[in-house]
């Protein structure tokens, strides 16, 4: 008698796998039963034993033989009860699909999960007479490590566009070139001087475009990207082309390809327009929040300069050459303890200028360069949107004007009575004209199909927007706090080294704007200390209540 493994008898792992690989309740397809075992790492004369075991020839697996196949797998790699199966997060990814392909399924937190890029200028350039720049790239999916030059870049940007033509895949960023030029030897070899920021610029540019196709739902699982992260031999641009100039396309090697119509609604014309003009509406708004945040980056970069500009003036007159002659200061002192002051308050304004491109630092890295990836993405559709219409569109609109143009000239062959044979052959062009029509309207199907796909991409990615306004609070909060807490560390300083005459004539304003310094300062250590608020309401009730006694 058979077992029943549905429930309470085997670890809640077996039933998690078995919810990512038959989320509808039902049996788990060959294919997926496939890509499952490779997870495991295990050698393929054991796997193909375990295929045998759990007879997974017949096609479908029910819950029972994938129960049995994880207890395989566990026990070959000696980790019982549960397998080491690595991150499914792919897998996920192809039962959202599969279920119903006319839905992502996805938020952004799954598209970050899916793989992460590191990429870094390698200091050294190799080349005898003209010099380039190498970046290292690492990615976290397939734990590699690889060099690669821009060219090679280029040809993946090449190669992916001819095999994901409907797909959105951004522009790649130009190769930057910035620095002035000089002679460096007789036979007038020009070399190119890189500027680390320009370095730095491009570097992030890559990287946030190598991180976009490495997230992407369809492109991620594609061998051309395979090779691209992990292929480690020389000549990386040419031999990318050698491998894979070939490859057809995806509408030809898709399996929605044959029934595209069938997952193109009714409207879809209508809802592409209206997609296209929010999407459009979203990008102009974005790129507005991008230069407003470029402008707060380079406000901070501006504070910091005259933070330490303002150091070094009072450094330069702490240093006045000029004695203080009995002549010229009629036995006034004053000059002369205020350049005392000087040396010791300037020094405190470093520390003012260090914050603050700190705080440029954090604004570019994590508000900027969030919304800069935003921007890339929305940018990609914008131009996938205009490929759709210049080129399947275009090429459908093309066989059909010659299509007409053949009915035409047959229907003036059969009136004027032209020779059987050449209706024959117009008949004949008219056949092969028909199958390109034919194949054009399913491919600008599956077009239309992956429009629709890659604009849920897009509402997907918008997700990064709300955690930019996050971050932007967060990093506007901590650089105020610290600016302010260096602020209250130099006032002291001021008064203590400056002469005693100069801040003893103060107004009623400033003994308010004191006030309220010391009862900032008495927050921020309390604060710090990590008081509850319910004992700083209690504190202050205390100090009112004691002032109203006393008066």
């Amino acid at each position: 008698m058979a077992t029943d493994l549905s429930f309470g008898s085997v670890p809640p792992y077996y039933r998690e796998v078995y919810d990512i690989c038959a989320p509808t309740g039902s049996s788990v397809s060959k294919e997926f039963f496939t890509k499952l075992l490779v997870k495991s790492g295990l050698p393929s004369q054991t796997l193909s034993l375990i295929w045998e075991l759990v007879d997974a020839k017949q096609g479908l697996l029910p819950r029972s033989s994938l129960y049995k196949a994880l207890a395989l797998v566990a026990l070959a790699q000696q980790e019982l009860p549960c397998p080491e199966l690595g991150d499914l997060t792919d897998l996920k990814q192809l039962t959202h699909r599969d279920s119903n392909p006319t839905r992502l399924g996805l938020r952004y937190p799954d598209l970050y999960q899916l793989d992460s890029i590191e990429l870094d200028v390698v200091p050294e350039k190799k080349g005898l007479f003209l010099k380039h720049v190498e970046y290292q790239v690492s990615s976290k999916r397939f734990g590699a490590l690889v060099r690669r030059r821009y060219n090679d870049f280029v040809a993946l940007h090449e190669l992916l566009l001819g095999r994901f033509p409907y797909r959105l895949i951004p522009k790649l960023p130009p190769k930057r070139v910035v620095g002035g030029l000089r002679i460096v030897s007789t036979a007038q070899v020009i070399c190119c001087q890189w500027t680390l920021c320009s370095l730095r610029t491009g570097a992030s540019s890559l990287r946030r475009w190598l991180t976009l196709v490495a997230r992407h739902p369809a492109l991620n699982q594609d061998p051309l990207l395979n090779f691209f992260l992990t292929y480690t031999g020389p000549d990386v641009q040419h031999k990318i082309r050698e491998v894979f100039r070939r490859v057809p396309d995806e509408f030809t090697t898709s399996e929605l390809a044959a029934k595209a119509k069938e997952l193109v609604p009714l409207d879809t014309h209508t809802e592409f327009a209206n997609s296209r003009d929010q999407i459009r509406v979203i990008l102009n708004g974005v790129s507005r929040l991008k230069q407003i945040a470029d402008i707060l980056a380079q406000r901070s970069h501006g504070y910091a300069a005259d933070m330490t500009e303002l150091g070094s003036q009072l450094t330069a007159l702490a240093s006045e050459p000029h004695g203080s002659s009995l002549w010229a200061t009629g036995g006034n002192r004053v000059w002369a303890d205020m350049k005392r002051g000087f040396h010791i308050i300037s020094k405190e304004f470093a520390l003012l200028s260090s914050h603050a491109s700190q705080q440029a630092t954090r604004e570019e890295d994590e508000v900027c360069e969030k919304l800069n990836l935003l921007l890339d993405v929305l940018v990609a559709h914008r131009e996938l949107c205009d490929r759709h219409e210049k080129g399947v569109a275009q090429d459908h609109a093309k066989a059909l004007a010659k299509m007409l143009a053949l009915k035409k000239r047959q229907m003036q062959g059969v009136i004027q009575g032209t020779d059987a044979e050449s209706v024959d052959q117009l008949e004949s062009k008219m056949m092969d004209q028909e199958n390109v029509i034919a194949n054009m309207e399913l491919r600008n199907y599956f077009s239309l199909h992956c429009l629709h796909m890659e604009t849920q991409l897009v509402h997907a990615h918008l997700e990064i927007l709300a955690t930019v306004l996050s971050t932007l609070v967060s990093v506007q909060i901590r650089g105020h706090s610290e600016l302010a807490d260096v602020w209250a560390q130099i006032q002291p300083t001021v008064e203590k080294c400056l002469p005693e005459d100069s801040h003893q004539r103060e107004t009623e304003q400033d003994r308010i704007d004191k006030a309220r310094l010391r009862w900032y300062n008495h927050v921020r250590r309390i604060e710090k200390r990590k008081i509850p608020k319910k004992m700083l309401d209690i504190e202050v009730e205390g100090q009112e209540a004691k002032k109203k006694n006393e008066s």
